[in-house]
């Protein structure tokens, strides 16, 4: 087993004790809510007569459900409604700090507690959502749970978790330009497998995430768990203090010193054992889209779908069932697919960064005719920035649609939702059978400005064409 990584030190210090199962009891330190997998936890509780032990441990916000063009209240959606009356009305009961629609806070829970500043180092995180792997790029050990884990949180501040193993993936070298961390994370997935990761924490290292921004490592630790990864992480550096230095619920004065010293010392160390280390070459990643039905299923933009003799026999019922679905060819250029709908936004790439990057592209071009383009800020605070530079002139001016902050198209819980079997250009994360909203829409994954590329063609492009 892993000897002396962050994984194991954060790990170590939350441990209350280990359960007769041979799981440990794992203390979380900040438990983040929303409106999707709280009310029956809640319910559960008043069920059993039982209160939220740490009331100031739990932070909630309302993401999935809320729409993104019209958000007067009641929502036209009668049960987006009825959640978020129940997650407003538990966190009065209980005494639950609550970032509401028009509060200046709202936004996804993955984009609000970093820019808040309540994410930090050394944390132990969990949250109903997959992707609370997101949280690791600030050195914390963020665990994505269920319902009933979302009860036993808010009813004893702890978890029931084995120990996973730890992997190191390192990526080293400059990435080309029109590369981002989205590519770096698609291709990672592509090469391990979405499976590949099952039972391990991912730690990235290497010399291309320390030169990532906070949002870019944060775009790299949210898909952690479409590879399989139970959670990923990134070891605390002068980045993560420089992002972190006085956010409102960071350290402050003495505080932030004895905070730092801390931090350091999480670090994994130089000598530190891990189960597995596997290396990738910077340069050899390009713009990369999913083609099929997985995150796995990805290629770079210049290559041409696989044809089945490509896969495995246990991988090739699966490509199978994506060429039907995706109504793709085997051996087709991915470079030229017709697209219907391009959405930026979602937890992987819906912060100002992202919004900037694409603006860049949406400069001076127009998006397509026949083509939806939306854009949709991760939280109020994006929004309110990106609206003081001058981003959504930018966007509205290139055709684009400017939204409040939400979910989305993520995975549609919400008005934005694709229509029948039409194909999307998504930066968000997952690119399963009917995730945007359509039992036959089809999603192709790809990093913002590669959405705006596709926007302004109508079609996949090579971003590095708009250079």
């Amino acid at each position: 087993m892993s000897k002396g990584t962050l994984f194991d030190k954060v790990w170590d210090a939350h441990t209350v004790g280990t359960l007769p199962s041979g799981q440990t009891q794992l203390f979380v330190g900040l438990h983040l809510i929303h409106e999707v997998t709280s009310p029956q936890a809640f319910a559960m509780l008043r069920e059993r007569g039982l209160s939220v032990l740490f009331p100031d441990r739990t932070v909630a916000t309302v993401d999935h459900i809320v729409p993104t063009e019209n958000q007067a209240r009641p929502f036209a959606d009668t049960l987006a409604e009825e959640m978020i009356q129940a997650l407003e009305q538990s966190c009065i009961d209980n005494n639950i700090r609550f970032n509401n629609v028009g509060s200046g806070r709202q936004g996804i829970v993955h984009v609000i507690a970093p820019e808040q500043g309540l994410t930090q180092p050394g944390m132990t995180i969990a949250c109903g959502d997959s992707h609370t792997s997101t949280h690791g790029a600030f050195g914390a050990i963020s665990f994505g749970i269920g319902t009933s884990q979302v009860r036993d949180v808010l009813a004893s501040q702890t978890l029931a978790l084995g120990k996973l193993k730890v992997r190191r993936i390192e990526v080293n070298g400059d990435l080309k330009p029109g590369v981002y961390a989205k590519d770096v994370i698609l291709h990672i997935i592509r090469k391990l497998g979405v499976n590949g990761g099952v039972g391990y924490a991912y730690e990235y290292a290497g010399t291309t995430f320390e030169a990532m921004s906070m949002e870019e490592r944060m775009t790299v630790c949210n898909m952690a768990i479409e590879g399989g990864a139970r959670c990923g992480y990134v070891n605390p550096d002068q980045v993560t203090y420089d992002y972190l230095k006085g956010r409102e619920f960071a350290p402050q004065g003495e505080a932030w010193d004895k905070a730092m010293t801390w931090w350091e010392s999480l670090r994994s160390d130089a000598d530190a054992e891990y189960d597995d280390v596997v290396t990738f070459n910077a340069a050899d990643i390009a713009p990369t889209v999913t083609w099929g039905i997985t995150p796995g299923q990805g290629i770079g933009v210049d290559e041409t779908i696989p044809t089945p003799d490509s896969f495995s026999d246990s991988d090739r019922p699966l490509a199978q069932e994506a060429y039907a679905y995706m109504q793709l060819q085997p051996g087709q250029p991915i470079a030229g697919t017709k697209v219907d709908v391009c959405f930026i936004g979602s937890c992987t790439n819906g912060r100002l960064s992202d919004l900037r990057e694409a603006a860049k592209f949406a400069q001076g071009r127009h998006v397509a005719a026949g083509v939806k383009a939306f854009v949709v800020p991760g939280s109020e605070e994006v929004k309110q920035q990106a609206e003081a530079e001058g981003l959504d002139r930018v966007f509205l001016e290139a055709g684009f649609e400017w939204r409040n902050a939400g979910c989305s198209m993520c995975l549609a819980m919400n008005p934005d939702k694709l229509v029948g079997d039409q194909i999307s250009a998504s930066s968000s994360n997952r690119n399963f059978k009917g995730r945007q909203g359509s039992s036959s829409g089809r999603t192709l994954l790809m990093s913002p400005a590669m959405v705006v590329a596709a926007a302004v063609n109508g079609a996949v492009t090579d971003v590095r064409d708009l250079l």
